[in-house]
């Protein structure tokens, strides 16, 4: 009895000098699981959501709706309620996005060795199966990003396993496109073009001439510095100007378009819209 009390004491007291420096804790239940919702709180009777991603406005003092229980007050921690909890808790959580912390939870040697080959180094605490690495700085949390590799932040906790070693650093942007899924291709939207009135070649179909004047518009949009909704509208409205009633364009061309314009950070929907617009303005949305 002694040594339990001992256990859960030193989990309080652990959480409680977490909660000193800033960092928001909670107790957790064998296996790593937050404390379910009490009996005032199920089936989301006190207005709690079911992912528990957001904490609803119960006030109920027990350690409820997972991450979102997680506190820096240490009239809570050490209420009656909670002290209940942390006798029953089997280790100390906090909420890494709470603390403006991020967690890359990596879980075997695999993933620990593409870390170090591929993210900068930072503080990083031993784990059961492999390491956390922790940077400053919040972010979405995400599971599975890669194979192994989860992100623990905002809307998420992770299990206290010490400070761990290392200078911590700031998130970099690496970790932050770890999340990010790539769009699908786009498809522009087709140019139907009438045939030339008085028939033959149309000489915008050289090779040389059509690919100079792509090359010509991909580079104005690459170099565009500001205004880049408004370079991207402009570019294609003066590519259709020259090639859009002849048939010269072909899906290549424009996806080559399309493909500069996401690279200076324009979506799909904006180069579509974009493209869109200029062809109505030229009148060609009907042809």
């Amino acid at each position: 009895m002694t040594q339990l009390t001992d256990i859960w004491g030193e989990h309080l007291h652990t959480a409680l000098s977490l909660a000193a420096s800033g960092v928001p804790v909670l107790p957790l239940r064998a296996g790593k699981a937050p404390f379910g919702n009490c009996r005032r709180c199920a089936n989301n009777a006190c207005g709690g959501r079911p992912t528990m991603k957001t904490p609803g406005p119960c006030t109920c003092p027990k350690p409820c709706h997972g991450w979102a229980a997680a506190t820096t007050d240490p009239n809570v921690l050490n209420s009656t309620a909670w002290r209940r909890a942390w006798r029953e808790a089997a280790g100390v959580a906090y909420h890494p996005g709470g603390a403006g912390l991020t967690v890359v939870d990596l879980d075997n040697a695999d993933a620990i060795a593409w870390a170090r080959a591929s993210l900068p180094a930072t503080r990083a605490v031993p784990t059961t199966r492999g390491e956390h690495w922790l940077y400053r700085g919040a972010m979405p949390s995400a599971n599975a990003v890669r194979p192994g590799v989860d992100i623990k932040s905002t809307m998420s906790y992770a299990r206290w396993l010490g400070p761990g070693t290392g200078i911590m650093t700031a998130l970099p942007d690496v970790v932050r496109g770890l999340t990010v899924t790539e769009p699908a291709p786009a498809r522009p939207a087709s140019v139907t073009v009438p045939a030339l009135a008085g028939g033959g070649e149309c000489p915008h179909r050289t090779p040389t001439y059509l690919d100079r004047g792509i090359a010509m518009a991909e580079q104005r949009i690459t170099e565009a510095r500001e205004a880049v909704h408004a370079t991207v509208y402009r570019t294609f409205l003066a590519v259709l100007s020259t090639h859009g009633r002849c048939g010269c364009l072909t899906e290549t061309h424009t996806a080559r378009l399309f493909t500069a314009a996401q690279a200076k950070g324009e979506s799909p929907r904006h180069c579509t819209d974009a493209w869109t617009n200029a062809l109505t303005t030229l009148g060609l949305s009907h042809v």
